[in-house]
């Protein structure tokens, strides 16, 4: 059964050139998002990070399907040893002197939200609205 993905709009305080920058250099990403060692906005490159609970932490393995520089950033999202592949999508429009956000995550359906919860929609749900409504606008907003 496939489910409707998350959708989450923002209007951040900052040049779409400083957005960009926060979702695509490893060093401002460590900031604000995942611990991810390397990243390149470039189709193909793949990535690797631990997210998760203190308890149980979970490595994400993802690789990048598209790129429009300043405009749309796509990579795929699954988890080792889990079945399931999912796909983000943050896009960027200018709204003035602000950027418009919009991430998308499909394919959540395809994860054992059954066998573990933290694979539910509500937990990622939540995650993103954190990481997006509050995380990046409060690095965004201190740059």
């Amino acid at each position: 059964m496939k489910t409707e993905p998350i959708v989450i709009e923002r209007i951040l305080n900052a040049s779409i050139n400083s957005v960009w920058q926060a979702l695509t250099d490893n060093q401002k990403m460590k900031q604000w998002y995942f611990d991810i060692e390397e990243f390149e906005p470039e189709v193909g490159f793949e990535f690797k990070f631990y997210g998760g609970s203190e308890e149980k932490k979970y490595l994400h393995i993802c690789k990048v399907t598209e790129v429009v520089p300043y405009h749309k950033l796509i990579y795929s999202w699954h988890y080792d040893s889990q079945p399931g592949m999912s796909y983000v999508t943050f896009e960027l429009s200018e709204e003035g002197e602000k950027t418009r956000l919009k991430l998308t995550h499909e394919g959540l359906e395809s994860f054992p939200a059954d066998r573990d919860s933290a694979f539910a929609k509500d937990n990622f749900t939540e995650g993103w609205n954190m990481i997006i409504g509050t995380l990046l606008k409060e690095y965004l907003e201190k740059e």
